[in-house]
Protein backbone atom coordinates (compact mmCIF):
# COMPACT_ATOMS: atom_id res chain seq x y z
CA UNK A 1 0.00 0.00 0.00
CA UNK A 2 1.25 3.44 -0.39
CA UNK A 3 1.96 5.98 1.99
CA UNK A 4 2.88 9.41 2.75
CA UNK A 5 6.34 9.92 3.73
CA UNK A 6 6.16 11.58 7.65
CA UNK A 7 8.67 14.09 8.75
CA UNK A 8 10.87 11.85 10.20
CA UNK A 9 11.33 9.38 7.22
CA UNK A 10 12.14 13.08 5.23
CA UNK A 11 14.44 13.67 7.55
CA UNK A 12 16.20 9.97 7.48
CA UNK A 13 15.95 10.34 3.46
CA UNK A 14 18.04 13.80 3.12
CA UNK A 15 20.86 12.13 5.18
CA UNK A 16 21.24 9.80 2.63
CA UNK A 17 23.32 9.83 -1.06
CA UNK A 18 22.05 11.10 -2.79
CA UNK A 19 19.72 13.40 -0.43
CA UNK A 20 16.13 13.07 -1.28
CA UNK A 21 15.83 16.99 -1.30
CA UNK A 22 19.40 19.03 -1.70
CA UNK A 23 20.08 22.89 -1.55
CA UNK A 24 17.42 23.91 0.92
CA UNK A 25 17.47 27.36 2.28
CA UNK A 26 17.05 26.27 6.09
CA UNK A 27 15.89 22.36 6.41
CA UNK A 28 14.67 22.69 9.57
CA UNK A 29 12.18 25.72 8.84
CA UNK A 30 11.48 23.81 5.24
CA UNK A 31 10.59 20.07 6.41
CA UNK A 32 6.73 19.80 7.25
CA UNK A 33 4.78 17.06 9.30
CA UNK A 34 3.77 15.76 5.64
CA UNK A 35 6.33 16.87 3.09
CA UNK A 36 8.66 19.89 2.41
CA UNK A 37 8.41 23.26 1.29
CA UNK A 38 10.43 24.06 -2.02
CA UNK A 39 11.70 27.82 -2.09
CA UNK A 40 11.95 30.55 -4.91
CA UNK A 41 15.12 30.97 -6.98
CA UNK A 42 13.59 31.99 -10.07
CA UNK A 43 10.43 33.73 -11.60
CA UNK A 44 10.58 34.02 -15.86
CA UNK A 45 7.77 35.05 -18.23
CA UNK A 46 7.36 33.18 -21.45
CA UNK A 47 8.71 34.76 -24.48
CA UNK A 48 6.94 32.32 -27.14
CA UNK A 49 4.72 29.76 -27.64
CA UNK A 50 4.84 26.26 -27.11
CA UNK A 51 3.92 22.95 -28.72
CA UNK A 52 3.45 19.09 -27.45
CA UNK A 53 3.21 16.55 -29.92
CA UNK A 54 2.58 13.03 -30.00
CA UNK A 55 6.01 12.11 -30.70
CA UNK A 56 8.33 13.75 -27.83
CA UNK A 57 11.18 14.88 -30.47
CA UNK A 58 8.42 17.32 -31.26
CA UNK A 59 8.35 18.92 -28.42
CA UNK A 60 8.96 22.83 -28.27
CA UNK A 61 8.58 24.58 -24.41
CA UNK A 62 8.27 27.99 -24.93
CA UNK A 63 11.58 30.58 -24.35
CA UNK A 64 12.01 32.05 -20.85
CA UNK A 65 12.91 35.26 -20.23
CA UNK A 66 14.06 35.52 -16.25
CA UNK A 67 12.98 38.67 -14.22
CA UNK A 68 14.91 40.62 -12.03
CA UNK A 69 14.28 41.19 -8.29
CA UNK A 70 15.19 44.55 -6.53
CA UNK A 71 17.78 45.37 -4.45
CA UNK A 72 15.81 43.49 -1.06
CA UNK A 73 15.52 40.28 -3.46
CA UNK A 74 11.73 40.99 -3.77
CA UNK A 75 9.71 41.18 -7.11
CA UNK A 76 6.52 42.74 -7.91
CA UNK A 77 4.13 40.93 -10.21
CA UNK A 78 1.50 41.85 -12.18
CA UNK A 79 -1.48 39.60 -12.70
CA UNK A 80 -0.74 36.85 -15.43
CA UNK A 81 1.97 33.59 -15.93
CA UNK A 82 5.11 32.70 -14.46
CA UNK A 83 7.05 29.85 -14.95
CA UNK A 84 9.14 29.30 -11.41
CA UNK A 85 12.43 27.64 -10.98
CA UNK A 86 12.99 25.96 -7.23
CA UNK A 87 16.22 26.61 -5.55
CA UNK A 88 16.10 22.55 -4.26
CA UNK A 89 17.04 19.74 -6.12
CA UNK A 90 15.15 16.85 -5.93
CA UNK A 91 16.47 12.89 -6.02
CA UNK A 92 13.84 10.66 -5.93
CA UNK A 93 14.30 7.02 -5.53
CA UNK A 94 12.40 4.86 -7.69
CA UNK A 95 9.79 3.52 -5.35
CA UNK A 96 8.61 7.11 -4.33
CA UNK A 97 7.21 10.00 -6.19
CA UNK A 98 5.86 13.58 -5.43
CA UNK A 99 2.99 15.75 -5.46
CA UNK A 100 3.37 19.35 -4.68
CA UNK A 101 0.49 21.83 -3.82
CA UNK A 102 0.81 25.78 -3.02
CA UNK A 103 0.93 26.88 0.00
CA UNK A 104 -1.97 28.29 1.69
CA UNK A 105 -0.47 31.96 2.42
CA UNK A 106 0.18 31.91 -1.92
CA UNK A 107 -3.57 31.10 -1.98
CA UNK A 108 -4.87 33.72 0.32
CA UNK A 109 -3.15 36.70 -1.88
CA UNK A 110 -4.72 35.17 -5.07
CA UNK A 111 -1.76 33.29 -6.17
CA UNK A 112 -1.40 29.92 -7.10
CA UNK A 113 1.12 27.10 -8.33
CA UNK A 114 0.47 24.55 -11.14
CA UNK A 115 2.71 21.59 -10.91
CA UNK A 116 3.30 18.33 -12.22
CA UNK A 117 3.77 14.98 -10.69
CA UNK A 118 7.27 14.47 -9.94
CA UNK A 119 8.12 10.73 -10.97
CA UNK A 120 9.89 8.25 -8.94
CA UNK A 121 13.70 7.86 -9.93
CA UNK A 122 13.35 11.58 -11.65
CA UNK A 123 16.29 14.11 -10.29
CA UNK A 124 16.23 17.69 -11.06
CA UNK A 125 15.86 21.24 -10.31
CA UNK A 126 12.03 21.61 -11.14
CA UNK A 127 10.08 23.78 -12.75
CA UNK A 128 6.38 25.17 -12.16
CA UNK A 129 3.70 27.23 -13.40
CA UNK A 130 2.56 30.11 -11.11
CA UNK A 131 -0.06 32.27 -11.89
CA UNK A 132 -1.29 35.48 -9.88
CA UNK A 133 -5.32 36.36 -10.69
CA UNK A 134 -4.92 38.59 -7.55
CA UNK A 135 -5.70 42.50 -9.62
CA UNK A 136 -3.73 44.07 -7.22
CA UNK A 137 -0.79 42.18 -8.17
CA UNK A 138 1.39 40.45 -5.73
CA UNK A 139 5.37 41.17 -4.56
CA UNK A 140 7.47 37.78 -3.78
CA UNK A 141 10.80 37.72 -2.02
CA UNK A 142 13.55 35.54 -3.77
CA UNK A 143 13.87 32.04 -1.59
CA UNK A 144 10.28 32.76 -0.25
CA UNK A 145 8.84 28.92 0.46
CA UNK A 146 5.93 28.35 -2.23
CA UNK A 147 5.21 25.09 -2.09
CA UNK A 148 4.85 21.96 -0.22
CA UNK A 149 6.31 18.57 -2.07
CA UNK A 150 4.46 15.71 -0.66
CA UNK A 151 6.38 12.37 -0.76
CA UNK A 152 4.21 9.12 -1.37
CA UNK A 153 5.86 5.66 -1.27
CA UNK A 154 5.09 3.49 -4.00
CA UNK A 155 3.51 -0.19 -2.81
CA UNK A 156 6.53 -1.56 -5.33
CA UNK A 157 10.01 0.26 -7.25
CA UNK A 158 9.58 1.28 -10.99
CA UNK A 159 12.04 1.39 -13.31
CA UNK A 160 12.02 5.30 -12.84
CA UNK A 161 11.71 8.34 -14.80
CA UNK A 162 13.98 8.61 -18.07
CA UNK A 163 12.14 11.56 -19.43
CA UNK A 164 13.31 14.95 -21.10
CA UNK A 165 13.49 16.46 -18.06
CA UNK A 166 16.05 14.70 -15.82
CA UNK A 167 18.78 16.58 -14.65
CA UNK A 168 17.05 19.57 -15.33
CA UNK A 169 18.29 23.01 -13.87
CA UNK A 170 21.46 21.28 -11.86
CA UNK A 171 23.87 24.00 -12.23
Amino acid sequence: MAAILSRQDIQRLVQQQPPLVEDCINLEEQVQPNGIDLTLREVALLQSSGKIAIKDNQRLVSDLAPLVFDGMDFIDLVPGVYVITYNEVVHLPTNIMALATPRSSLLRCGVTVNTAVWDAGYSGRSQSLMVVYNPQGFRLQRNARVVQLVFLRLTEETEGYHGAYQEENID
